[in-house]
């Protein structure tokens, strides 16, 4: 209830994790069938760089630098966020690309954020805001009532120190109320061993098709400092692990700065 996401939007792991979210939503709209897409962990929607961000100036090592020069795999991302204008948050994104039949579901906690986001969605029919746990939303709001195909972002502000844990309860929640459905969650990667223990409480709860794209700038082996992040992705869609690598890759070039132990990873952690 404390985190405010205003302090480091545009950093290199908003980029991270919406650069795939992007690809994850576009992948399938493919087929013509409406998607369901639920945001957990919603936040404000968009967020004013030179605000509360300008404090920590995360982003002008973040965005700021893949507007400057834009690889080719990120365009489509990079391209979306100068439209959008300010930075926009997972909700703007992922409503900018809704078709007509497509619907999104934003959960969020805090008031003031509620509130905004609230602001940003008014009167819109295919965007549904809850003030309302994120956790708790997996269980209440799978299956939807009429679509059949979903996507699921899971971004908790990892503040409570059992995050990890929860976070793998919340997929194994939704793997049981929606099999089908396409399941991104996003995760801080500070040191080595809370990430192994993260994909191992996966693998026990049976998940399966279960994929991890990281990025790191740095060794992660200082656990004071984000170090890196990762998306781990259930039921990644057709094309996935040919597409995640050359965006990863693009990231690390552009916001890496040459640090010893610095990479990216697509990794199987648990098969189909």
């Amino acid at each position: 209830m404390n985190y405010r996401h205003a302090f480091h939007a545009g950093n290199f792991a908003d980029c991270m994790k919406h650069a795939l979210l992007v690809w994850l939503l576009g992948a399938l709209q493919r087929k013509p069938a409406g998607v369901f897409v639920l945001d957990t962990h919603a936040g404000a929607g968009r967020y004013i760089l030179e605000g509360p961000a300008e404090r920590t100036g995360e982003w002008r090592a973040g965005i700021a630098r893949l507007m400057e020069h834009t690889p080719a795999p990120l365009a489509p991302y990079v391209a979306l966020v100068e439209r959008l204008g300010l930075y926009p948050g997972s909700p703007a994104l992922l409503r900018a690309l809704l078709r007509s039949d497509d619907r999104l579901a934003c959960c969020e906690l805090h008031p003031e954020e509620h509130a905004m986001l609230r602001r940003l969605f008014a009167h819109d029919r295919q965007v549904a805001v809850h003030a309302r746990d994120g956790y708790a939303a997996i269980g209440a709001l799978l299956p939807p009532p009429v679509l059949r195909r979903a996507l699921l972002l899971t971004d908790p502000p990892f503040e409570r120190p059992d995050e990890f844990t929860a976070l793998a309860a919340a997929m194994a929640t939704a793997a049981r109320r929606m099999p089908g459905a396409v399941h991104a969650a996003w995760y801080p990667i500070k040191g080595r061993a809370p990430v192994r223990a993260f994909h191992d409480a996966v693998r026990a709860a049976g998940l399966r098709d279960v994929v991890a794209a990281e990025l790191w700038l740095r060794e992660p082996t200082d656990a004071a400092r984000l170090n890196g992040c990762g998306l781990l992705v259930r039921n990644p869609p057709f094309g996935f692990a040919d597409a995640a690598p050359p965006l990863l890759d693009a990231l690390l070039e552009r916001l890496g700065h040459d640090e010893a132990g610095a990479g990216t990873a697509l990794m199987r952690i648990a098969d189909e």
